[in-house]
């Protein structure tokens, strides 16, 4: 699989306990506040809860363009379980 293929494997499977918010890295080294998300075929669309600098409250981001999810939420780790994290041996 495509690192975007992960991504968007990742998005379609976020567990219920995990807020469908964050901060989003693209390989443009953009930075992207969400606080809900929409999930397509090849692009995914991130709801903002404030505009940005050009006013822009949606942003479509093709999964291939990811470099990274920050959480912003106190989440345990056992809630990424569910998106096939697991703990070392």
């Amino acid at each position: 699989m495509s690192t975007g293929e992960y991504w968007r494997s990742l998005f379609e499977s976020w567990p219920q306990s995990v807020p469908r918010r964050g901060i989003l890295i693209t390989t443009f080294n953009e930075s992207i506040p969400f606080v809900n998300y929409l999930i397509s075929g090849g692009i995914l669309l991130l709801d903002r809860d404030k505009p940005d600098t050009l006013g822009a409250r949606k942003v479509m981001v093709a999964y291939d363009s990811i470099s990274a999810v920050k959480i912003t939420d106190v989440v345990e780790l056992a809630n990424f379980q569910a998106l096939g994290f697991q703990p070392p041996m």
